[in-house]
């Protein structure tokens, strides 16, 4: 077998290893995504709010208490 053919089977190879993974990875992102909404709908998320409100409200809430912390660390320096 010459040497472009084996490259050729390998570039092929690859590709398809490639697309494969991307496959699995998406899917596996796409599940936990789904899982995570479900948590916050069902355990986070205040009455009326949608999983992605309750989420940046989540999120918000988590940057002030860690910018009240730093404030706190650094008044006691």
């Amino acid at each position: 077998m010459s040497k472009s053919k084996i490259v050729k089977a390998n570039k092929k190879i690859e590709e398809k290893v490639v697309k494969t993974y991307k496959t699995i990875e998406n899917g596996a992102v796409e599940g936990f995504g789904n899982i995570s909404d479900k948590f916050v709908d069902k355990y986070l998320a205040k009455d009326g709010e949608s999983a992605q409100d309750a989420k940046k409200r989540i999120e918000a809430e988590q940057n002030q208490r860690e910018k009240t912390n730093i404030d706190i660390i650094n008044k006691h320096r």
